[in-house]
This record gives structure tokens, C-alpha cells and sequence, in this order.
């Protein structure tokens, strides 16, 4: 028996850590076109900014692939896939045979097709080699472009901010962090960013790059140019999915997987960013790129590839971010659908927001800025689907506790623990 994981990032940790739960003796492959030793993607806009160094960006100890007899094939990218061969293709002309394969290919960075993307300066912001290029030209006082105002673009921008850049985020939409707040929610969170020397470009996207051989402006949609010596690209990551696309691998936006994360081809699963898996809120299946989700994914995987039948329940967004003062956590839903139910706590003065969104007694989505008191038990009410009518009142306040849980939800709490 042969496992084989393309990709090496935290689905495939899921995976192999999976796999020896029950199979400690079969082999185990991992196939990457990155060279490194498994790392945290959300780590690199800290290493950009020096809050860490290399040896920290690892999500493993330099011994794992060693302690959990993996064969790691580093820094060569698979060509194809032949599924009834059984066999995956390398770039140096290497094939590999496998009996069970997972897909873990991540997530790629989406980058419109507008003139002049080839100009030296020109970045995206979503691997560690990314981060390591703009390491070598940025300096004090440089112009820099980010284009995207979501989680990373920010983080790019943050980081950028903190090696003494001059930076400005344009975004296409009306407020920044579209995808995990509200209006009120994104003033909050501009407001800091603005603090720190940060400026905003909304309504708006970057057309065109312009320069001899490298960046020199950018022009904007309005048709305003504005000067620039370096751009990073942080629009969104869409599923890496390139190489599978002319296969007979279902995907809708991500590879479809059921509730052993298996595709529709035999011994083949798939895990994290790339798949398009069930999300419990929505009861639909769809791309959710974050890591907790990835890992479990990908252990779930693992267990079902050695032999051990296991069920992924499924999963909801869940995003846990800060940038300079301002923090926040965010999951489930962050827009209101028919029938929904708002309770809110805006403090502005403190930047404390604190919003719930609830339907037929169910709670379907959060947003916390700068108090996280109870977050753990918003989570465990939305994933257990505990109808919180009588006790709605109480949830956004700072006091809000187990005393608070119907006595059948106490009794299960302590039962578990």
C-alpha cells in the first residue's frame, strides 16, 4: 500500500497524521513544488514585518517527515494525474504509483489580466517565496500598491506598513473585509489601519501597471494614476484545481467531495482550499480556505484512506485576525438572509462590536471586535445547533456564561468533559 499527498501544507499534515492513527508501517508520499519543510501560510505577512524569523514559520518540527516515514518530494511540481493508471507525473520525469491518492493542492492567488503584470516589483502575497521576494527590494519610504482589501491584502498591507513602506489598498467593493464584516464592523477596522498611516482607494481597481522595465504608477478604473514602486496583488485565492481540469474529477469551483472527502473517483480524496466540501450553516457544499477546516479535512481523509470509516461532519468560516490594536473574530454568516434576526453592541469609542445573527432560534453567524469574552461557547451553540431563544438576551453581554445554557445543554457539557 502507497498513500500519496500532492501538496504539503496543513490538509496534508491532517492527512498523514490521519493515516498512522491507524497505519503505522505503509508508505507515505508527499509531493510539493515548494521546497520547504511544511509551513503556516498565515505566518508570512509576520515574517515580512521581522516579528518572526524562519525557524518559527514551521507548522512541524524539523524531524516530522522523518517521525511519521514520509517520503517527501520537495520543489518538483506534478504535471498530471492519470487516474485509471493510478499514476502522478512529475516535472523531472519522474512517475509515481499510488493506491491512495489525496489531492491537497491549496488554494492559487487570483490576478486580473490587465496590462503590464510583467514589470519588476510586481508581487502576490500568498507564499513564502512571495514574501521572501519582496523582502529583497522594499525600504523605507517606498510606495507600495496593495490590491485586495480582504484578510491577506490587509496583512500584506500591515506588514508592508511596519518595514516603513508608504501604502495604499485599493478594493473593488464599498468597504474593506467584505467577506467577514459589515459596514459598521469595516469602519472600525479602516479607522485603525488609517491610524497607522494607512490609506484607502473603495469603489475602485488598478487597470493598469505602468513602467520601462519596472513599476512606476499604477492606473486606477476612475482613470487616476498614482505612483507606486512596488504592487502586491491580494485580490482572493480561488482552488488550485489547473491540472484536473480536463479529467474526469467532479469540480464545482473546488473539487466536490462527500462526507469522507472522497471525490468521484475511487482511492481519490481531496482536502482543504481546493474542495468544495459541506458547510452546516448554508447545508450546501462550498470552498471555505481556512486552516482549521484544512486539517481536519485532511485528518478525516487520512482516516478513511488507512481503512477507518469516518465522517466529516462539516464545517463553517471561522476567522480569528488582528491588525495593529484592533482584533477580531468572526464566523458563519456575515450577511442577514430572509428571517434573520440582528442582535448588536457597538461601543465606538472603545472600537468593541459584538453582533449575532439568529434564525428559528439558531444562532448562524458572529462578528467580535476587541471582545472575545464567550466566543468558544458562541462556536459550540452554532456547531450544535442549540436553539438559544430563551437566552438570546444575555448573548452580547460581557457576563454571558454556562449558568446561561438550558440545563439539558449543561448536563451534555459536563457529560463530554
Amino acid at each position: 500500500m502507497r498513500y500519496v499527498i500532492i501538496g504539503n501544507s496543513i490538509a496534508s499534515c491532517g492527512c498523514i497524521e490521519g493515516i498512522r492513527k491507524v497505519d503505522l508501517e505503509n508508505e507515505i508520499v508527499v509531493i510539493s513544488n515548494e521546497p520547504y519543510h511544511v509551513y503556516s501560510r498565515p505566518l508570512i505577512s509576520y515574517w515580512l514585518s521581522k516579528k518572526i524569523s524562519d525557524d518559527k514559520i514551521y507548522y512541524r518540527p524539523k524531524n516530522y517527515y522523518e517521525k511519521y516515514k514520509v517520503k517527501p518530494i520537495l520543489g518538483v511540481k506534478v504535471e498530471r494525474v492519470d487516474f485509471e493508471k493510478k499514476k502522478v507525473y512529475l516535472e523531472n520525469g519522474e512517475e509515481i504509483s499510488y493506491d491512495k491518492l489525496l489531492i491537497a493542492t491549496g488554494g492559487k492567488p487570483f490576478i486580473p489580466n490587465i496590462p503590464g503584470l510583467n514589470k519588476k516589483n510586481v508581487f502576490t502575497f500568498i507564499k513564502f517565496d512571495d514574501v521572501k521576494e519582496i523582502d529583497k527590494v522594499i525600504c523605507d519610504g517606498m510606495r507600495a500598491i496593495v490590491v485586495g482589501g480582504g484578510l491577506s491584502g490587509l496583512k500584506a498591507a500591515e506588514a508592508l506598513t511596519k518595514r516603513g513602506c508608504d501604502v495604499t489598498v485599493v478594493e473593488l467593493a464599498d468597504r474593506i473585509l467584505g467577506s467577514i464584516l459589515d459596514n459598521e464592523g469595516a469602519k472600525l477596522v479602516q479607522e485603525e489601519l488609517e491610524n497607522h498611516g494607512i490609506k484607502f482607494i473603495l469603489k475602485n481597481s488598478v487597470i493598469e501597471i505602468i513602467g520601462d522595465d519596472k513599476v512606476e504608477k499604477v492606473r486606477l478604473q476612475s482613470l487616476e494614476e498614482i505612483p507606486a514602486d512596488l504592487v502586491v496583488f491580494s485580490i482572493g485565492v480561488v482552488p488550485n484545481v489547473d491540472i484536473f481540469k480536463d479529467t474526469q474529477l467532479k469540480i464545482n469551483r473546488g473539487i466536490l467531495v462527500n462526507e469522507r472527502m472522497e471525490t468521484n473517483i475511487q482511492d481519490v480524496y481531496a482536502a482543504g482550499d481546493v474542495v468544495s466540501a459541506f458547510d452546516m450553516i448554508l447545508g450546501e457544499n462550498r470552498v471555505i480556505p481556512i486552516l482549521p477546516n484544512a486539517y481536519i479535512q485532511g485528518e478525516i481523509a487520512g482516516l478513511n484512506m488507512a481503512g477507518e470509516k469516518t465522517k466529516y461532519d462539516g464545517g463553517f468560516p471561522i476567522n480569528s485576525i488582528g491588525f495593529f490594536d484592533i482584533h477580531m473574530m468572526t464566523g458563519g454568516l456575515v450577511n442577514p438572509i430572509d428571517g434573520c434576526e440582528i442582535l448588536k453592541r457597538l461601543e465606538e469609542e472603545k472600537k468593541i462590536y459584538r453582533k449575532i445573527y439568529i434564525k428559528e432560534g439558531k444562532i448562524l453567524g458572529f462578528m467580535f471586535i476587541n471582545s472575545f469574552d464567550r466566543t468558544g461557547m458562541i462556536v459550540d451553540l452554532m456547531r450544535n445547533k442549540v436553539d438559544v431563544s430563551n437566552f438570546k438576551d444575555r448573548l452580547l453581554l460581557d457576563n454571558f456564561g454556562f449558568l446561561d445554557l438550558p440545563k439539558e445543554t449543561r448536563k451534555e457539557k459536563i457529560w463530554r468533559s
